[in-house]
């Protein structure tokens, strides 16, 4: 099989015009070096501000406020529905599409959304708590009160919200087929919403209550009435690995009940320079703990047993006759 084997430096054809051909590669795949305009280049900048490190917002009085940043996460939970599913506390995350992230430095209007098994709060999963109707920041977000979520994803001159939409033919979530969660740039009433309380017997009785930090909450958006979801059984391929499909629809059991997938927390920072968010602070000890830990402490310390609570330790006084 015959092969070329001329190039540039066997002076025959038009040998000159592939030397300057060769030349103007060069200086063109300088300059883009040199500006940072190159593919590899590009792609590292939008990953570094997406893993960006960010600090959350400390509750000093353990209500979310208004310019608050924080985490949305939903909690951990038995999945019933399917055998493979992600595990842990899973985060809301900004995805970026993944063949848009390799070609661009910028992130794409409309974004994805995924939950991901991180508790480290960055540039793609740290949460701003925007006002929605004139609210001032610093105030109290109170149950049943409009509001927005906005993201930056590590960049300091975007702002991207939280929105949604009724489900079309051709716009809905990529697994589930249900209202699709994205992210925009354009502030309408599609970006507002609410927060629930966790029980539906006491959920009039808590509203206009301020929201708790930590805690389990329901998050509805305000124009479907649908809430927002992780599907932990359906996994996505996202530009940073397998990732939870995030969807607004609300799940009900038999008693009329949302469902665990429904549950949200929005969690803060923790007052401890040690530790990122409030999930890292080690968790008191139960009741049944604690009793098993003083019956344990009175056995290896007979000297312990001097009060009359302590089971079997004081002999019973015998009585006269």
């Amino acid at each position: 099989m015959a092969q070329n084997l001329y190039g540039p430096r066997v002076r025959i054809g038009n040998w000159n015009e592939d030397v300057y051909l060769e030349e103007e590669i060069m200086k063109d795949f300088l300059a883009k070096r040199d500006k940072g305009q190159l593919l590899i280049q590009r792609n590292r900048r939008l990953k570094e501000n997406l893993l960006r490190p960010m600090q959350l917002s400390v509750s000093e009085d353990g209500y979310i406020h208004y310019g608050d940043k924080v985490m949305l996460v939903s909690p951990d939970h038995p999945e019933t529905e399917a055998d493979l599913f992600l595990p842990g506390d899973l985060s809301l995350c900004m995805t970026p599409d993944e063949i848009k992230a390799h070609l661009s430095n910028e992130l794409e209007v409309p974004c994805g959304l995924s939950a991901a098994q991180t508790k480290i709060p960055v540039g793609r999963n740290t949460f701003t708590i925007l006002c929605a109707a004139g609210e001032v920041i610093g105030q109290v977000l109170r149950y049943g009160q409009n509001f927005r979520l906005g993201i930056t994803g590590g960049f300091d001159d975007r702002m991207l919200y939280l929105s949604s939409d009724h489900r079309t033919l051709l716009k809905s979530s990529k697994r589930s087929w249900l209202q699709e969660v994205f992210l925009t740039h354009e502030d309408s009433y599609l970006n507002c919403w609410q927060a629930a309380f966790l029980h539906p017997q006491l959920r009039l009785e808590y509203e206009g209550s301020p929201v708790p930090a930590n805690t389990k909450i329901l998050i509805t958006h305000c124009h479907t009435n649908r809430g927002l979801v992780a599907h932990r059984h359906l996994s996505l391929r996202t530009y940073f690995g397998q990732e939870a499909e995030v969807a607004a629809h609300t799940y009900l059991d038999s008693h009329r009940v949302e469902k665990p997938k429904n549950h949200w927390m929005l969690v803060t920072g923790a007052p401890r320079k040690d530790l990122s968010t409030m999930l890292d602070l080690p968790k008191p000890p139960a009741e049944d703990t604690r009793a098993l830990e003083q019956e344990r402490e009175q056995v290896s310390d007979p000297g312990a047993r001097s009060t009359p609570d302590a089971r079997g330790c004081v002999p019973q006084c015998t009585l006269p006759m």
